[in-house]
Order: structure tokens, then C-alpha cells, then sequence
């Protein structure tokens, strides 16, 4: 046995350090509501304490997890807080985090049911829940994914495999080059995940057909093109910056008479499917043919989880194919059919905690609690001074002031406070303060004490102008 083996074979080294671990992040844990949300200028700096060569000796298992956990105390972005909202990041719940640690330990390969059973079973079981929590139809397949960027691609893949093929053009076989043109529909507010997703399978600009949107972001029914079956449409559930929903009632049901091809891009906003309050921007939702979502923004699992669902499984498995000779299928759920890779981590494990944890009405509260606390937020801000650009539908608000050099200048005083952290976008044609609200942990009171320093920013900015 070598040196290495006779190391790592010390069971009892194993138990020390996963102990040490344990005991830093409840230590993290139990300290994060008091700390800086944002790292402060001179913790980043200390990162430079990683700028070394590779190390040419096996090190010191306990001074590397020391280091690792005094810098992830100083440099580490604290989603939990409740006063961050910022790229829409949601916040673990407690039986996440708990679950995903107990999944570390296992290290699991999430791609077989024989190279993990109990990844296989959950998988099912959350595919099962999230069919009946979504209204879906019954033979919608799901894969888990880092997230909705990958989810999206899976359900384009799927599109381009499905409309190829009503055009008698298999794609599996004779590739893409030389093959019938599809036509792309887009809103002009389509998240640029979406258009990435589409370069990277083969699509470029001049495939793509944009529809003029609203001044919330939702795609203007009018102003789409005759449809058929060469279409592939994107739709959205929740505009990164407004929250808006498009008009699934009016759209999908017309696309589905034209063979179309509809995918919904809703990585926050399908969730709002979960509660009977948001009936009416959900509404024929379930009649597309594709959905991507995470997991990890509204539902608040641990980071990584994006869903993949598509009504047509013969589509999505066909379009992310694997072969080999070594691969050992069974008549159980095999997860690596329904996403781009083989080996993976069993993100599954976690996703089912949450959803065994809250139930439909867990979910649903969850959900409108969000929402309730947006609509707060900015009626809070319009009495600090700032002007409420979007009608909250769900839970983002966009924020301005009465000139873009204000806006610009308050929103990096805001970041700088380390109180309350926000991110900034162009909307419109001008700079404004997205606010993402997100996290179960945020409260009516966090809300209050993050308003304050915006007012006190604003204030400030306004008077050096």
C-alpha cells in the first residue's frame, strides 16, 4: 500500500476533518445575518493569499480547510442574509443545505440507476411531483442540470430535434448542414441565455425572427409572425428585470394549431404555476412543449439545480443521445437520457428534501410570500424617493431616480454599504436598480432596514448633484 493509500485509509482523519468542516460552516452559519453582505475591498484583496505555486508535497488537511474557511468568511457573498437582492439567487433552505451535505458525503454519480439507485429513485419521484405541482402533462420527463441556461439548451435541442423531423429531416442522422431552415421567435426581451443556447446548436442571427415587447417586457401577440411547423417560439415566465409574464393563453394554443414549437424559459417565474394567486399569468402554460426552470432561485434548494421538462421525451432523448458499449441501462430510471452529460452529482437528492419539506401548500406559501414582499419593497422605495418603473406581478421591482448619473452613483453607494446589496441593469433605454426578491429569509423587517440605507444613498447622491 502506498504512502497516499495508507493516508487516506485513516478513517479516523476522514471523521476530523469532516467534524472540522462541520463545525466552520455552523460557525459561518450562525454569524452570517451580522456580516457584510459583499465582500469589502480589502478582504477581496486578501484573496492573494491563494496566489502560490502548486504545492510540490502533499499538504496539511487541516491548515487547508483553516484557510478555506477564513476566507469564505471574508469573501463569500451571503445570499441568506435577506437583504440581497441581486441576479435573482435564492437562498438554501435549512433541509437543502442539510440534505445536499449528506448527498457530499455519499458521492454519488447521479447517471445510471446502477451506478447510484437512490439518485434514480428521487429523480423519479421529483419528476413525478413536479408534473402534478405544475399541471404538466403526464409523460413530461425531466433531467436536472446546473441550471436553466443548460435546461433551455436541453429544450432547444429538443425543438430543433422535433421540428426537423416534421420536415423529414433526421438530424440524428444526416446532421445539420444542409438541413431544412427552422424559423426562431423571440421577443426582443429574451434572456441572452436563450440566444446563446441557440448559437451553440447552430443558429444564428439570421434565423432568428424578433417580436417587438410591451413596456413590461412581454412579447406584443400582435406582432408575431404567421407560425408553422418550421417555428420554434421561446416564451417567458418572470422578465429578468420586470417580472412580466408573456401571454401564454393567447400564444400557445395558436402555436400548437401551426405545429410550432414552444419552450418556456421561466427560471424563477414558473414556480408561479405552483399557486392558484398567479392563475391568470400562468394561464395554458402547460400546453407548451418544453420548460426550464431552477430550482435554486424561487424554491431555494442549494446552488446547483436547473430542470429541464419537455412533453415530447422522445425529442429531448433523442437530441441528447449517448451510446456505449459500457453503458448499463435498466428497466428504472436511467437520469443520463434527459441531460447533455453522464456523470454528474446527484443534485436530485436535495431538490426532493425541499419539495418533501414544503408540500404544494410549502411551495405555494413560498411563492407568495416573495411576491408580497416585492409589492413592499417598492412601495417603501416610492416613499424613499424612487420611481417604480415595472407593476410588480411577481418578484422583481425596478427602480430609477430622476436622472441615470443619480441612479448609477446610489446604486454603487448601496453595494458599497454592505448592508443590502442590488444589481443594476438598462431598462428602456435607462439605468435603473433591479430588485430581486428571492430568498425565504428575507422579511418585512430586512426590507425596512435595506430601505433605509437606499434612502440615505439616494439622499446623499441627490444633494452632490
Amino acid at each position: 500500500m502506498s504512502k497516499l493509500q495508507k493516508n487516506l485509509f485513516e478513517q479516523a482523519r476522514t471523521s476530523v476533518l469532516l467534524k472540522q468542516a462541520c463545525e466552520d460552516a455552523i460557525t459561518y452559519q450562525n454569524n452570517s445575518h451580522q456580516k457584510a453582505i459583499y465582500p469589502s475591498q480589502h478582504n477581496l484583496e486578501l484573496l492573494s493569499e491563494f496566489d502560490t505555486q502548486l504545492p510540490e508535497q502533499m499538504g496539511d488537511e487541516n491548515a487547508i480547510l483553516s484557510l478555506l474557511a477564513k476566507q469564505g468568511e471574508l469573501n463569500t457573498v451571503r445570499y441568506a442574509n435577506g437583504r440581497y437582492y441581486g441576479f435573482v439567487n435564492g437562498s438554501a433552505l435549512p433541509i437543502g443545505l442539510a440534505a445536499k451535505w449528506l448527498a457530499d458525503v455519499w458521492d454519488q454519480n447521479a447517471a445510471l440507476f446502477a451506478t447510484s439507485p437512490i439518485a434514480a429513485k428521487l429523480e423519479s419521484i421529483c419528476q413525478q411531483w413536479l408534473q402534478q405541482l405544475f399541471t404538466l402533462p403526464s409523460d413530461t420527463v425531466t433531467g436536472l442540470v446546473g441550471g436553466t441556461s443548460v435546461a433551455s439548451l436541453c429544450g432547444l435541442a429538443a425543438a430543433r430535434y422535433r421540428q426537423l423531423s416534421r420536415l423529414s429531416w433526421d438530424i440524428s442522422q444526416q446532421g445539420l448542414f444542409g438541413a431544412p431552415a427552422l424559423r426562431i421567435i423571440l421577443g426582443k426581451q429574451t434572456h441572452g441565455t436563450v440566444v446563446k443556447g441557440l448559437n451553440i446548436l447552430g443558429f444564428g442571427q439570421q434565423q432568428i425572427e424578433w417580436v417587438e415587447c410591451d413596456e413590461q417586457g412581454r412579447m406584443i401577440v400582435d406582432s408575431i409572425p404567421p407560425l408553422d411547423q418550421s417555428c420554434i417560439v421561446v416564451l417567458q415566465a418572470g422578465n429578468v428585470c420586470s417580472g412580466a409574464f408573456d401571454d401564454f393563453h393567447s400564444i400557445i394554443p395558436k402555436a400548437k394549431v401551426a405545429n410550432a414549437w414552444v419552450h418556456v424559459d421561466g427560471a424563477f417565474g414558473l414556480w408561479a404555476a405552483a399557486s392558484t394567486m398567479f392563475a391568470d399569468l400562468t394561464k395554458s402554460i402547460h400546453l407548451a412543449d418544453s420548460w426550464s426552470v431552477d430550482a435554486h432561485k424561487t424554491l431555494n434548494t442549494p446552488y446547483d439545480c436547473g430542470v429541464i421538462l419537455c412533453a415530447d421525451p422522445t425529442a429531448l432523448t433523442h437530441a441528447l443521445h449517448h451510446q456505449g458499449s459500457y453503458i448499463q441501462p435498466s428497466e428504472n430510471r436511467d437520469n443520463m437520457h434527459y441531460t447533455p452529460d453522464m456523470s454528474r452529482r446527484a443534485r436530485g437528492i436535495e431538490l426532493w428534501a425541499c419539495l418533501a419539506y414544503l408540500g404544494r401548500s410549502g411551495i405555494a406559501e413560498l411563492v407568495e410570500l416573495l411576491h408580497e414582499h416585492a409589492i413592499y419593497f417598492a412601495e417603501q422605495a416610492k416613499i424613499a424617493g424612487f420611481n417604480v418603473l415595472n407593476d410588480v406581478v411577481f418578484n422583481q421591482v425596478i427602480l430609477t431616480t430622476d436622472s441615470d448619473e443619480v441612479t448609477v452613483k446610489t446604486l454603487k453607494s448601496i453595494q458599497d454599504s454592505g448592508v443590502t446589496w442590488s444589481g443594476g441593469a438598462t431598462w428602456m433605454g435607462q439605468q435603473v436598480i433591479r430588485i430581486s426578491i428571492c430568498s425565504w429569509a428575507t422579511t418585512q423587517s430586512e426590507i425596512d432596514k435595506s430601505i433605509a440605507i437606499f434612502s440615505d444613498c439616494l439622499a446623499k447622491q441627490t444633494q452632490a448633484n
